[in-house]
């Protein structure tokens, strides 16, 4: 199982992966890191307005199985007005750019398309991440990557979890769970 975040570039810029089984979408989202640099404060912000409406953190499309938190956006069901109609066009195809990504990385990386039943899983969990970074090597080095990434502070200046950022983290937990911002981001 792998969940992945890629951009329009078919730039990788996360990447999960785990044993499958009992594991659904949502047990994933929980064991995920996808949030932790969140969760633990880490994370530069990421402003932007939409509508009039002002928010601090990205937000991820998703296909409306996930739950209804902060940065999860879902595509409108049954929408009858033109902008949701064009706004559900337009999230279709940027959820496309996953599964062209993960086409692109079967297509480089013929080891991707057969089982690796016989291999154990470390080994199996060590060949995912290594062909996800080469694919973004190859997708720098070829050019085909939108903008520059920004290297972090947090490189040099490691952070340390103090009580008080535990206490934070708790509150930042709620606000990535928070459903009333959810429900004004997907109105929005």
């Amino acid at each position: 199982m792998l969940e992945a975040v890629a951009s329009q570039d078919l730039q990788i810029w996360h990447g999960f992966f785990d044993m499958a089984g009992a594991n659904n979408d949502i047990n994933v989202l929980n064991y995920s890191p996808l949030f932790n640099s969140i969760k633990d404060g880490t994370t530069p912000p990421s402003p932007f307005d939409v509508n009039g409406h002002h928010y601090d953190r990205v937000y991820y499309l998703d296909d409306g199985i996930y739950p209804d938190w902060t940065m999860l956006v879902k595509e409108p069901h049954a929408s009858t007005d033109e902008p949701r109609k064009k706004f559900k066009r337009f999230q279709e195809s940027a959820r496309k750019d996953i599964e062209r990504a993960f086409g692109v990385l079967q297509g480089r990386f013929a080891m991707l398309k057969t089982p690796a039943r016989s291999l154990d899983f470390k080994k199996i969990r060590r060949h995912m991440y290594a062909c996800l970074v080469l694919h973004n090597i190859i997708q720098e080095y070829n050019g085909f990557v939108i903008g520059q990434r920004e290297e972090r502070m947090i490189k040099n200046n490691p952070p340390r979890l103090l009580e008080r950022d535990l206490r934070d983290r708790d509150v930042r937990v709620k606000e990535i769970r928070d459903r009333q911002v959810h429900r004004k981001l997907e109105a929005d």
